[in-house]
């Protein structure tokens, strides 16, 4: 290999190191500013609950979904951000706290399809997954529901569990950025050894 076509690899070699570290730490940035106004509504909304004493879902939410009674709208590893809201309507998305046995204290998220009344005249919401044949077993009242899905981030998720791993962080940080270092280190040695030929000419000179 020429050496010119050497330097063509390398130069090459290094930009698509740059641009995938730069989209691996914009990402991460996004993620991190987003998580950061999350939890600065949840603090000042559950702070306000706290001295009202009047408790209720935190204003945002965000989870990952692990089940695939949603597809196809919502696939398995998708995130969602939900929002409380007070104006349920049939159609709407949201996740609210099981209390069915089988799923007892899980948070589900499926669509409204229907209203009713229990025993005591007090509304209650029925729900059922998309993907799922049958409505949910028990009727979900309003203090069950934790908010609305007003966004989805698909296969967030793996992202999650990838960075969630030692070797994930490894991956994805520290070989990136240990090979943007020695690119430099190698550009820092190659312009020294340049400098000093050129020094050496002029003294010749």
């Amino acid at each position: 290999m020429k050496k010119s076509e050497s330097k063509t690899l390398f130069q090459k070699i290094k930009w698509w190191a740059n641009f995938i570290v730069t989209i691996i730490m914009n990402s991460i940035i996004v993620i991190l500013v987003l998580i950061g106004i999350l939890f600065l509504a949840y603090y000042i909304d559950v702070t306000k609950n706290a001295n009202t004493g009047n408790w209720q879902p935190p204003l945002y939410g965000a989870y990952v979904i692990v089940s695939p009674s949603m597809e196809p709208i919502i696939h398995v590893q998708d995130a969602i951000l939900i929002k409380r809201v007070d104006d349920l309507k049939i159609g709407d998305v949201c996740t609210y706290l099981s209390k069915d046995p089988r799923w007892l204290g899980i948070k589900i998220t499926h669509r409204i399809i229907g209203t009713d009344v229990d025993a005591n005249g007090e509304k209650v919401y029925i729900f059922k997954g998309d993907a799922n044949y049958s409505a949910d077993t028990l009727p979900v009242y309003e203090s069950q529901i934790y908010g609305k899905v007003i966004m989805k981030i698909p296969k967030i998720g793996y992202i999650q569990y990838f960075l969630s791993n030692a070797y994930g962080w490894i991956i994805a940080i520290v070989v990136p950025c240990v090979g943007i270092i020695t690119f430099d280190i190698i550009k820092l040695i190659k312009t020294s050894r340049l400098m000093k030929k050129m020094k050496s000419r002029k003294n010749k000179e």
